[in-house]
């Protein structure tokens, strides 16, 4: 079992940065795929980036790639999520994700509030 606990999110104005924070306690980040979700109101959550449990590959959806860049450090058992160039569009409660299908195990951090101004 990991527990998952997020950081990093703030008000922020369009075009600027931000770096989110997952860290994970109870197992190592390298036993699940990381990945990062994002619910905006009144919106289903959606899948915003991935990484492999090795942390060689990584997806994003369209909307953010070239964008948002995903990592992880094995050493503190951290997950990364850096935000450049932001959106209005990307204001959304963000999610750290840990998950493992071979043995079923999907597990959700509390959330991370990102606001982006225009």
């Amino acid at each position: 079992q990991v527990q998952l606990v997020e950081s990093g999110g703030r008000l922020v104005q369009a075009g600027g940065s931000l770096r989110l924070s997952c860290a994970a306690s109870g197992r190592s980040v390298s036993y699940y795929t990381m990945g990062w979700f994002r619910q905006a109101p009144g919106k289903e959550r959606q899948f915003v980036a991935a990484i492999a449990r090795s942390g060689a590959r990584a997806s994003y959806t369209d909307s953010v790639k070239g964008r948002f860049t995903i990592s992880r450090d094995f050493a503190k058992n951290m997950v990364y999520l850096q935000m450049n160039i932001l959106k209005p569009e990307d204001t959304a409660v963000y999610y750290c994700n840990a998950a493992n299908t071979g043995s079923r195990e999907d597990y959700w951090g509390q959330g991370t509030q990102v606001t982006v101004s225009s």
